[in-house]
């Protein structure tokens, strides 16, 4: 162990490596409950998503300890599974939008090995890649307020409004949301995963979670993964259009780049360049994850940022992932317990996480208008069209357009020409 993780050479040793491993699970744990329940509205059974969620993300995360030696842990990620749910899926089916998954892995995989990505990269404004992040925590965010049902629909008079918070599932959700916030502002460890277990366990005073009768409905063997194993319809993806699947792979490689060079940076893992070594193993990582999830039944897997919570808890070495990939592997036979937690409990994570990706924000130069609008555009539609895509596509419109209106056509890469041209026609046709 000590030869193949070099734990010496990191400064680190095992029993720091798996409390890091342990950290890193409690702060992402939730992906377990939050996922199954918002794949499941588009019909995909809720127990078979529990089992996909969670073998996704222990191999993709063991996958990357074992292969890159990096701490990072990975899983469906939190956005793209709501654009798979309420944007996708409802256009061709749940098996058109794994399709596209399975698509968007693969392009990311060829752009990572054949070295194109870095520059993708360049190419792309950081004001939009900003605004992106920003606009998916405020589409979650939506979701969230809305599956709770304190945000209701309203039209037309107002679109929107707030609901009935004084009962039912609303009232338990807000309470969660206040719970989850508080232990949030107090730095608690898997602060989200203990409001998520903590709002759950209040919901049987309130009648809104199921009370378990027996061992057997918190422990259990792992639900079959039958009725979503390798069910990808992909003439329904093809239908999808272009800019879905370049949404999915936008989201999904800009997603992972960001978390991994500000993991990499938290570790000291950067060299004097500010490069990160191994940073295409470590996206082709990902990409697998991305394309054995999507076969597997669950939406596009990324690297998540939560990995800096072991990484404070100095891992340094692949025995962090291997540690937390393993107690995924664990938590197989606590399916019982997960379907247990009723959506109430999980929409305040939706909002949470939301809340920490509009941080994003901050990097965006509003006294630029040339850099504002089109960001600005990118992060609105994105919850006020209800789809990434939209929004994705508005940005890449509006950036040429008032680039070359104020003359600064030479700050314009070629490619974002390019990126003009398919979103607009992802709109007019």
């Amino acid at each position: 162990m000590e030869k193949f993780f070099k734990l010496k050479e990191n400064n680190t040793n095992v029993r720091t490596e798996i409390i890091a491993g342990i950290t890193t699970f409690m702060t992402m744990a939730y992906i377990i409950f939050v996922n199954p329940d918002i794949l499941s509205s588009t019909g995909m059974p809720q127990p078979a998503l529990v089992t996909a969620t969670i073998l996704a993300a222990a191999v993709s995360t063991i996958l990357m300890g074992l292969v890159t030696n990096y701490p990072f842990a990975l899983a469906s990620g939190m956005g793209l599974n709501a654009f798979f749910a309420f944007t996708v899926a409802p256009q061709y089916g749940w098996e058109a939008a794994l399709g596209a998954v399975l698509i968007s892995g693969i392009v990311f995989f060829l752009l990572g090995a054949l070295g194109i990505i870095n520059e993708i990269d360049k190419a792309i404004p950081t004001s939009l890649k900003r605004a992106v992040a920003a606009g998916i925590g405020l589409f979650i965010a939506l979701i969230g307020l809305s599956q709770a049902g304190i945000i209701v629909s309203n039209a037309p008079a107002t679109i929107v409004a707030l609901g009935d918070i004084k009962t039912g599932t609303a009232a338990l959700a807000l309470v969660g949301l206040i719970i989850t916030g508080v232990l949030m502002a107090l730095r608690v460890k898997g602060a989200i995963l203990i409001g998520i277990l903590l709002t759950t366990v209040i919901g049987m005073f309130t009648g809104e979670t199921q009370i378990p009768r027996s061992l057997g409905d918190l422990v259990g063997a792992p639900a079959s993964l039958s009725p979503i194993l390798f069910k990808l319809d992909f003439p329904g993806a093809i239908k999808l259009g272009f800019m879905v699947i370049f949404s999915l792979l936008f989201v999904d490689m800009f997603d992972t780049l960001g978390t991994l060079m500000g993991a990499a940076a938290r570790a000291g893992y950067l060299d004097k360049d500010g490069r990160l070594p191994k940073i295409r193993q470590a996206m082709l990582v990902d990409a697998f994850g991305t394309m054995f999830g999507a076969l597997l039944g669950t939406s596009t897997v990324t690297t998540y940022v939560e990995s800096t919570a072991g990484i404070s808890e100095g891992g340094r070495t692949g025995l962090t992932a291997v540690t937390t990939g393993v107690l995924f592997l664990l938590a197989l036979f606590f399916t019982p317990l997960a379907l247990l937690v009723p959506g109430a409990a999980t929409a305040p994570a939706l909002v949470i996480v939301g809340v920490l990706m509009m941080g994003a924000i901050k990097g965006i130069d509003f006294e630029d208008f040339t850099e504002a609008f089109p960001a600005f555009l990118a992060l609105a539609m994105m919850p006020f069209a209800y789809s990434i895509a939209d929004g994705i596509a508005a940005g890449f419109v509006a950036y040429p357009l008032v680039k070359v209106a104020a003359g600064r056509f030479k700050e314009v890469h070629w490619f974002s020409y390019v990126l003009f041209v398919v979103s607009l026609a992802h709109f007019l046709l």
